[in-house]
Formats: C-alpha cells, sequence, structure tokens
C-alpha cells in the first residue's frame, strides 16, 4: 500500500507546482493592465472544462487564459501539453461561462507558459472557431 501515498505526494506536488504557475502567470498579467474576474472557473459534469484565469482587459475583453507549466523545455514545452482536446474543453467551459452573460463582450483564449523560470504570455493562443 505504499505506492498508494507516493501517488499522492506527486499528485501534491503536481498541484503546488500548476498552483505556483498560475500565481506567477497572475501577477505578470495584473502587471501588463489586466484584472482578475474568476480563478479556476469549472463547468459540471464530466465533459466539462476548467479555465485557470479568467482576466478582463482595459478595453472590456474578456481573456481566457490556460496556464501551463514546465520545469523544464523538453518535449516540446508547456505549450505543446495545450492540445486539441485541451483547447475543446477550454471553450467549452468559456461558451458555459458566457452563457451567464446577459451581454457577451469580446473576448479571446490565450495562454501563459512558465518554464524554467520564464514566463512567457501568448496572446490569442488559439480561437474557438475549430471546435
Amino acid at each position: 500500500m505504499g505506492f498508494l501515498n507516493k501517488d499522492r505526494a506527486v499528485s501534491a506536488t503536481t498541484r503546488s507546482r500548476g498552483q505556483a504557475a498560475e500565481d506567477q502567470a497572475l501577477i505578470h498579467l495584473r502587471a501588463a493592465g489586466l484584472t482578475l474576474v474568476e480563478r479556476n472557473y469549472r463547468t459540471a459534469g464530466r465533459g466539462g472544462g476548467e479555465i485557470d484565469l479568467i482576466m478582463r482587459e482595459s478595453d472590456g475583453t474578456l481573456v481566457f487564459v490556460e496556464v501551463r507549466s514546465r520545469a523544464h523545455s523538453t518535449h516540446g514545452g508547456a505549450g505543446a501539453s495545450i492540445g486539441f482536446a485541451k483547447q475543446r474543453r477550454i471553450i467549452f467551459a468559456a461558451r458555459c461561462y458566457l452563457m451567464r452573460l446577459s451581454v457577451p463582450p469580446a473576448c479571446r483564449f490565450d495562454a501563459v507558459l512558465v518554464e524554467d523560470g520564464r514566463v512567457q504570455w501568448l496572446r490569442a493562443a488559439f480561437d474557438a472557431s475549430g471546435a
């Protein structure tokens, strides 16, 4: 049964690294003038998705942000981990979020990549046209 404790430790470590990357991304985006609307928005159900950060630009644009981190840029790096299936889940979650609003604003999908201690912000990293 010792292997169960190992899995929990790995999961906790992965979760804490992800949380730290989100914290770094939030600091970076706030410094660029964006304001936080919501953090870790989740949709219900198995097929749902999660949006790490929902931010607002000064012009009112709603920005759905996926934060990805990797200790090293090997194996394609953090950006390569945002595949089509992941994009589809984020777009689904964004649509659910937007349905709550009486007048949906302009919006876009950004990614913040945290690799080797550096933060890279990719504006309009993907769009909803393919999903």
